[in-house]
């Protein structure tokens, strides 16, 4: 008799896990608890302390945080981890930018983010990316050599702590996806992603798809933005021209991580910026015919 109920509490167990695993499976890519919110540290005019952000992205329904910052900024690391945590708001990220401009790769930021990270046990992804400088007079070949060399340190680093990398456009010759994947391929790691932002990818608009076949393998998070040709780089989603068939294609491929909202205007409250974003590509979703997405919000 015992071992029956043994059996039947296993047996239910399993099928709660199952259901919960199913669930999670069935999220639409662009619902609204598939955001992660990003570029509002810096870029908010308002200035929030971390309890103030957490609340503003509590109000708005945003339950990931992708964190960038300055060097002021980050004293309140800690403090943000653990108001995100008592807000049961997930830090996806970190940004992880390397400078270059020692003879080290890591400086004094990087180590600083990676022992906060370590002492709150946090387990989450590093966003890196490189200032153009750290490639600077090398021909390809050296530059290759150059990012495995550095990015294998830093994903030791990040290995050791609990956390992931993934590789972040943002320009220039380390932000052309073909170049990413090249640095993976060479490294032969398997638990590096990549990160694509559709505001530093105005000149792949047109060849999007076949950089879409060549990434989707490590993709990991799109951040998107309105496209346009003529537009500014940081434009409201919903206001450009090429960001519906774009995000068509991405439903199309098959991916199922995660989407970037931005923040990324200077002198204006975060929060307005963020809404904007969210009603316009509420409004691409309704051109979509993402009706599952759309009663998410």
């Amino acid at each position: 008799m015992k071992t029956y109920k043994l059996f039947l509490i296993s047996l239910i167990l399993c099928l709660i896990v199952s259901l919960a695993f199913a669930q999670k499976q069935h999220v639409p890519l662009f619902s609204k608890q598939n955001l992660v919110a990003w570029c509002i540290v810096p870029y908010d005019n308002k200035e929030r302390s971390p309890a103030e952000r957490a609340t503003m992205l509590k109000e708005l329904g945003i339950t990931q945080l992708a964190y960038d910052w300055r060097d002021k900024h980050l004293p309140t690391l800690a403090e943000e981890i653990k108001t995100l945590r008592k807000a049961d708001i997930k830090l996806k990220a970190v940004w992880f930018w390397i400078n270059g401009s020692g003879e080290e790769t890591l400086d004094k930021s990087n180590n600083f983010i990676l022992k906060t990270l370590k002492e709150n046990a946090v387990k989450t992804e590093l966003w890196l990316s490189f200032n153009d400088n750290f490639f600077a007079e090398l021909s390809d070949d050296e530059k290759l050599r150059k990012a495995v060399r550095a990015i294998e340190e830093i994903n030791r680093r990040a290995r050791g702590i609990g956390c992931t990398l993934h590789l972040y456009n943002h320009g220039n010759w380390f932000g052309e996806p073909v170049n990413q994947v090249r640095i993976i391929e060479e490294i032969g790691a398997g638990d590096i992603g990549i990160v694509y932002n559709f505001h530093h990818a105005r000149h792949q608009v047109s060849n999007f798809p076949e950089l879409l076949k060549i990434m989707l393998p490590y993709l990991s998070t799109v951040n998107i933005n309105g496209m346009r040709e003529d537009a500014p780089m940081i434009l409201p989603v919903g206001e450009g021209d090429r960001e519906a068939e774009m995000l068509k294609e991405l439903k199309k491929s098959g991916f199922t991580g995660t989407i970037g909202i931005l923040g990324h205007v200077e002198d204006e409250d975060a929060k307005v910026v963020l809404q904007k974003n969210i009603e316009g590509l509420k409004e691409l979703l309704k051109e979509l015919d993402e009706t599952k997405a759309l009663k998410t919000y």
